[in-house]
């Protein structure tokens, strides 16, 4: 049985990203430039690594139009796509750029009942190519953060390495789980363990109090100030490509990918991945949605890896 890669998105989304000359009250707004696209942290990380000639599977909770649309679009882009139906509609999510800031309107979700929980469940235990598993975004409602304990459970038994990209408080007590790989940001290594990152000692002393804890690898992003990797022997800093910000949706998911794309098959190769997540970030910040992800290839040259010593 040749392995496989999945991605569990339980909260998936249309993003609909649109241009505007400013927003003004109690007229009509005229906007352009709308692009409507299939969203879910875990399923741009699915197109990501289709973009990298890598198959993966999506699984996740899907609801009426808006969700048979992404699914529809989905098995279009030649991904595999193992739904479990629920009956409220999938949301959709508004990002408007008005030429100055970016507005971010971010809908909650369809209700999942435990039923179709369980159906989910069922359905992983039955996957025998589940090699990795990759669970990203949020939880939608009918949904606590026992959820993930089920899911860590049947990946435990079935011996699926799992990544690890959300950002409940939660992911303190999944850590005792083992995860292959975690990708916090600065923004949840504040929220959910209480701590600011002011220089790089912080950063060590953080990337080794989660080795510790139980992550077997970390892929940590602090936004302008690059990303870093340790795997509990060598820690790595990779800087940045600036780029003029369109949408910063689904960057980060498509900096997960890049990452993946190379390091998943060649764990070794921690430079290469991490120039090639830094560029794939930059080249999906100044896109609406994921763009054509075709600068990838010329930023990778323009970002410095550097070896840290003393950790």
């Amino acid at each position: 049985m040749v392995s496989l890669i999945y991605t569990l998105t339980t909260n998936p989304a249309i993003d609909m990203n649109i241009s505007s000359y400013g927003l003004v009250g109690k007229v009509v707004n005229r906007t352009f430039n709308s692009v409507y696209t299939p969203n879910g942290k875990g399923l741009n990380v699915s197109y990501c690594l289709k973009r990298f000639q890598i198959q993966s599977a999506v699984l996740g909770f899907f609801g009426g139009f808006s969700g048979r649309y992404i699914v529809d679009e989905t098995r279009k882009c030649g991904i595999k796509v193992l739904p479990v139906w629920v009956k409220d509609i999938t949301r959709i999510n508004i990002f408007l750029n008005d030429g100055t800031e970016e507005y971010k309107f971010v809908n909650e979700g369809s209700y999942v009942s435990l039923r179709k929980q369980k159906n989910l469940w069922r359905l992983m235990e039955t996957l025998s190519d589940m090699d990795t598993l990759i669970i990203s975004g949020s939880l939608p409602k009918g949904l606590n953060d026992t959820f993930y304990d089920e899911v860590m459970e049947i990946c435990k038994k079935k011996q699926t390495a799992v990544i690890l990209d959300i950002s409940s408080a939660y992911l303190k007590d999944l850590i005792g789980f083992r995860p292959y790989l975690i990708k916090p940001n600065d923004e949840e290594i504040k929220d959910i363990f209480g701590i600011i990152m002011r220089d790089e000692a912080d950063v060590k002393d953080v990337m080794k109090d989660l080795y510790e804890s139980g992550a077997q690898n970390i892929l940590l992003t602090l936004g302008e100030r690059g990303s870093y990797f340790y795997n509990g022997s060598d820690l790595y800093h990779a800087g940045i490509k600036k780029v003029p910000l369109v949408s910063s949706a689904c960057a980060g998911d498509a900096a997960l990918a890049g990452f993946l794309s190379i390091w998943l098959d060649q764990p070794d190769e921690i430079v290469r991945a991490l120039k090639r997540s830094a560029a794939v970030g930059a080249n999906v910040a100044e896109s609406s949605g994921l763009g054509l992800m075709d600068k990838v290839e010329n930023y990778e040259k323009e970002i410095i890896v550097r070896k840290v010593e003393g950790v």
